[in-house]
């Protein structure tokens, strides 16, 4: 079987090789002359060096592009820009490791049976620091990761029977009415790390460089770490209500989930957004905040978004963003939910004060203050990541 074309979606910066390594090329491997900028991009290069503090985020995404680097995890800022969280192991080992065996029991920790669970990763009763290790990136290809992108036909970040029992409809070959286990071992095989073939949609460096200069691959601020103040906002629902942070800190936990419709990593994550809303829907405050388009068809576009019916500009204006916000709830089925979906000005306001473009998770006190922030997305994108800090917040 062929690795079903929704996967694409999901490579975004990494799809520039296979397997979202970010692996330079060997020695005896001499690199692929680079084409030239065009003018407009020479341009941008020295208008973002002069701008841009030496030793930030933003250059060391522009030293990457124009070093015709992959973007892969280890390259430009998603090697800078990692997860930070008020609970590392050692501070939950220290605090709840009763016995001293490297080992927390439910009974250590106490709270509620089910938070536990959702600590306990690998099911194995205890929490220890294999629980706590979120070294693997968001897009590892994982067999379980192809597996969904093969099965996902409507790219919604969601897998219902049906579309399961088409996948293993397609995978019969033989139409048997079953699948045996070499046959699913051959679809979902780790891919080589050794194939350097672009996909052919790869982006040029000049539109890369571009896309950095418009935030459409992500904010050129970093973002308030965890322990700072979270910036205040006001922002207008797609329903338009209006929402104020600072009116909702205290009562509860905050979290705030950034994304767009054209990010294909974040697509595939609204099924764990909604399963994240409607565990903790009662105890924390969740808002979904729509950002920048990340592939708009006048910027990076991608044909996987194509096949999808996905193909739009970026909007230019509060309406336009609004009305994109508006089709991208209804696609994820978050109209049949009460989780309030902010919208973001035209002018990125927020995106670019959270850092939160393309896609971006934080998690607020209700002191106000940042207790765990995610990494740069795609790469960093990680909703479980993230419950791990609202569980032990909660439990405080």
């Amino acid at each position: 079987m062929t690795f079903h074309h929704h996967a694409a979606v999901t490579l975004l910066f990494a799809g520039l090789v296979a397997g979202t390594t970010g692996a330079e090329p060997t020695n005896s491997t001499k690199a692929p002359e680079l084409p030239p900028l065009t003018p407009e991009a020479e341009q941008t290069v020295q208008e973002l060096r002069s701008s841009l503090p030496a030793g930030s985020e933003p250059i060391a995404m522009l030293d990457s592009i124009l070093e015709g680097r992959r973007l892969g995890p280890e390259d430009g800022w998603f090697k800078l820009a990692t997860s930070q969280t008020r609970f590392p192991w050692a501070s939950i080992a220290e605090k709840y490791d009763a016995d001293g065996d490297a080992n927390i029991t439910q009974q250590e920790i106490g709270g509620e049976t089910g938070d536990f669970a959702r600590l306990d990763r690998n099911g194995d009763r205890l929490l220890t620091d294999a629980d706590f290790n979120w070294s693997e990136h968001s897009l590892t290809r994982t067999p379980g990761f192809q597996l969904f992108f093969a099965a996902d036909a409507d790219a919604n970040g969601k897998v219902t029977s049906e579309e399961l029992t088409a996948l293993l409809t397609r995978l019969d070959a033989d139409h048997r009415g079953y699948v045996a286990l070499d046959e699913l071992k051959d679809a979902f095989q780790q891919p080589a790390t050794s194939n350097t073939t672009p996909p052919a949609d790869a982006p040029s460096r000049s539109t890369l460089i571009l896309g950095l200069k418009r935030q459409e691959i992500g904010s050129l601020q970093p973002g308030p770490a965890v322990g700072d103040v979270a910036p205040d906002f006001t922002l207008n629902s797609v329903d338009g209500q209006p929402v104020n942070l600072a009116s909702v800190v205290g009562q509860q936990p905050v979290v705030l989930i950034f994304g767009n419709f054209t990010c294909g990593p974040f697509r595939s994550q609204s099924g764990n957004v909604e399963k994240l809303y409607q565990r903790y829907k009662d105890r924390a405050k969740i808002f979904l905040i729509y950002v920048r388009e990340a592939h708009p068809s006048d910027g990076w576009w991608m044909t996987s978004n194509v096949r999808v019916g996905i193909d739009l500009p970026q909007p230019a204006t509060d309406a336009d963003r609004h009305a994109v916000a508006s089709t991208c709830r209804r696609h994820f089925g978050f109209d049949q939910l009460d989780l309030p979906f902010l919208v973001d000005h035209v002018d990125d306001r927020l995106g670019a004060a959270y850092s939160g473009m393309p896609n971006r998770l934080y998690l607020i006190d209700r002191e106000g203050r940042v207790a765990f922030k995610s990494g740069r997305g795609p790469f960093g994108f990680k909703p479980r990541e993230l419950e791990q800090a609202l569980v032990l917040l909660l439990n405080q």
